[in-house]
């Protein structure tokens, strides 16, 4: 398959290693390599050494090493230092698309009008944000006393970064963590740490000192399970399935430190029969199918009114079909791959087995020709499916949306909400009542009204339930790498005080 588009050579530009230690690129010390797979071809593009325990603490500590500067500069000087960032990001916009299309498989201009814009804004979001880190204005609480709160940073943040967005997924690591004067550890999927790299080195470039951020790119039962346990790291954040989130809690809980968990989704779509039908179909193809459904926030369950239901499955199907999948470096591609051929696998055997108990209407196939190469797999409608089905309950993170009819408003959000996962979920109608209901009653930590997907830096992202808790984006996740701390202050001069007769008496 020809990359016209194609300019980022990975092999050449991180010839130094995958390992982002102290201000530098160097190379893993596990003795084992990895490649760096193209998920629309199949070739390898890069091949890396891994990281063992012996990089995870040499990055520890040089964020532990760095933390005093970085913590103790003021909120101006880690601001300018943030804004200089955003600054460099849009300067090397066009590579990082590159990066991420390469080594994620997403069409080029995804990467160009999504996946790097919205980096870019979130940095310039926390730039701001690190002028307005405040704590409670003082007051007099209890007699002669004066207190305040502070917050503080934590200290040395280990992140796990997911494949499906990972240069997102490493802004939203990394911003809000150093913008409060934490210092960071970032592990990136072992499949996908380019963008990472070429994001830390970002940071360097704008004058963020060494050892604030620090990329090590290894696997999860070896670098990944050392980072969250180990003792000199004060908070763990992960985003990826629940099952993983699971073990990086049990983990992280034997040193007691602060955890942050953004895990699997599985979005409803709830379609009223009062509904734009075109809106909800266009917006269940778009919902369903982007980053080929790679998206913890993707449309998988659409639950129509009875009335909308057949007319709504026969659009969508149409729709998808005719939906063009492609070269992601070509223009008019609109789906690239799955992430690996492993993962085309997996979808594949959910769609297979829902063919025993449900109709697949359209897809459901590995396509032909050039594309069988790489990890493709065409856009799937399924319906007829019970509720309490295999396709209906798992996350199956691929371009697959089931269908389900409902009568009552009563009914429809009940099955909204009959899943183990609260991420997201949206509501179609042209009634505010209605709608209000839905956003009020679906249990998921983002409900949208007409739309489905749109993610903005000013507003929380994060889940209820197995999808987790804590929050990513927004002030919300500013103050998720803080800790709290309570100052009083006596104003007296007085040697006895009210306390120490409660404790002694009035023995002198």
């Amino acid at each position: 398959m020809h990359n016209p588009g194609h300019r980022f050579q990975a092999q050449d530009r991180f010839a130094g290693g995958a390992q982002y230690i102290a201000g530098r690129l160097t190379k893993g010390t596990s003795g084992r390599t990895h490649a760096v797979v193209d998920p629309a071809t199949g070739d390898e593009v890069y091949t890396y050494e891994l990281a063992g325990t012996a990089d995870v603490d040499a990055a520890v500590a040089a964020a532990r090493e760095a933390f005093p500067g970085w913590s103790g500069a003021t909120p101006g000087e880690r601001s300018d230092a943030l804004h200089r960032f955003a600054a460099v990001l849009a300067e090397r916009a066009e590579e990082f698309a590159q990066a991420e299309s390469l080594q994620c498989g997403k069409p080029l201009k995804l990467t160009r009008e999504f996946d790097v814009p919205g980096t870019i804004d979130n940095a310039a979001f926390f730039a701001g944000a690190a002028r307005h880190l405040q704590g409670q204005s003082a007051g007099e609480y209890s007699g002669d006393h004066t207190s305040y709160v502070r917050r503080e940073a934590i200290g040395v943040v280990g992140s796990i970064a997911p494949w499906n967005y990972p240069l997102q997924m490493a802004a939203w690591k990394i911003l809000p963590a150093i913008a409060a004067g934490n210092t960071i550890v970032l592990k990136p999927a072992e499949l996908t740490p380019l963008t990472s790299l070429l994001f830390a080195e970002a940071a360097t470039q704008a004058g963020i000192p060494d050892g604030v951020v620090n990329i090590v790119t290894g696997l999860g039962k070896e670098a990944g399970e050392h980072l969250v346990g180990h003792p000199d790291v004060a908070m763990t954040s992960f985003t990826g399935s629940t099952a993983v989130g699971k073990r990086v809690a049990e983990i992280a809980t034997s040193t007691v430190k602060r955890l942050h968990l953004e895990l699997g989704g599985k979005a409803p779509f709830v379609v009223f029969d009062d509904a734009d039908l075109d809106a909800a179909v266009h917006g269940a193809v778009a919902g369903s199918l982007i980053n080929t459904g790679q998206d913890c926030t993707a449309a998988t369950r659409a639950y129509v009114q009875r009335p909308l239901h057949d007319e709504f499955v026969r659009r969508t199907a149409a729709l998808m079909e005719s939906v063009r999948l492609g070269d992601p470096f070509a223009p008019g591609t609109d789906l690239g791959p799955l992430i690996s051929h492993a993962q085309r696998d997996r979808v594949a055997g959910f769609v297979d087995r829902a063919r025993g108990y449900a109709r697949v209407v359209t897809g459901g196939v590995v396509p032909e020709g050039d594309l069988k190469r790489g990890a493709y797999y065409a856009p799937t409608l399924v319906a007829d499916a019970a509720q309490d089905s295999e396709i209906v309950q798992a996350e199956i993170f691929g371009p697959v949306l089931v269908v389900l009819p409902f009568d009552t408003d009563d009914e429809g959000i009940a099955l909204a909400n009959d899943t183990p996962y609260g991420l997201a979920a949206s509501a179609w109608s042209r009634d505010v009542y209605r709608a209000n209901r839905a956003t009020r009653e679906i249990k998921a930590g983002c409900v949208w009204v007409n739309d489905h997907i749109p993610i903005i830096s000013e507003m929380p992202h994060g889940g209820y339930k197995a999808s987790g808790f804590g929050k990513d984006m927004s002030t919300y996740s500013f103050e998720e790498y803080t800790q709290v701390k309570h100052v009083m202050f006596d104003n007296t001069a007085v040697a006895e005080k009210d306390w120490h007769r409660t404790i002694f008496g009035d023995r002198p």
